[in-house]
């Protein structure tokens, strides 16, 4: 009886060490977790930072540069970037990302989204159909100049549309529809450490 029950004492304490050490592996996996999302959340902190120092000398109707979930945002204006109607980037727009640019490059490990962004008016025109078309190229222009221009890596960058369908204010003032024609830079550091750790 005394074996069997050294036997059963011996088979607990092994159970009890082997629970310790997974919560044990638990913890640093926490700790480790945590550490990597404190990195990311000083990453934008510093990313965000580099985009308004790069961006001083524009105003607040030319842009605007917000940080949101982990993302910074740069949403430019139509009127910096873009003439009524058109795809072209003007001179004064291109300025804009040539200083952004500056940032991009110096920053490999995060993902860039544009998207462009339209009021609700309607477009028919020889070069758009509609809305989703013009906010598409718009996108696709500022990617152009980016890449082609200012050496931003292409594999970094990625071009979408929203049309009308994303709006930040009422569409019915010129006010407001002035505000929902913009090219937002959606500027995020990579997690794909992070995924792999939760795998």
């Amino acid at each position: 009886m005394l074996n069997s029950n050294m036997t059963q004492q011996e088979k607990l304490n092994s159970l009890l060490s082997q629970k310790m050490e997974e919560l044990n592996e638990r913890e640093r996996t926490i700790n480790e977790l945590q550490d990597m999302i404190n990195a990311q959340n000083e990453k934008v902190q510093k990313l965000l930072s580099s985009v308004k120092d790069a961006l001083l000398g524009f105003s607040s109707e030319e842009l605007t540069v917000t940080e949101k979930d982990g993302k910074v945002y740069v949403a430019m204006s139509d009127k910096l970037l873009f003439e009524s109607g058109s795809a072209r980037v003007d001179k004064r727009g291109k300025e804009a990302l040539a200083k952004l640019a500056e940032v991009l490059n110096k920053q490999s490990d995060i993902d860039v989204y544009i998207e462009g962004h339209t009021d609700s008016k309607p477009i028919n025109t020889a070069q758009f159909k509609d809305n989703w078309d013009l906010s598409v190229i718009r996108a696709t222009s500022v990617v152009r100049i980016l890449t082609k221009d200012y050496g931003v890596n292409p594999l970094q960058i990625q071009p979408s549309g929203r049309g009308e369908y994303m709006p930040v204010a009422d569409n019915e003032s010129a006010e407001g529809r002035s505000k929902n024609r913009r090219t937002e830079i959606i500027m995020a550091p990579k997690l794909d450490k992070l995924y792999q750790m939760l795998q």
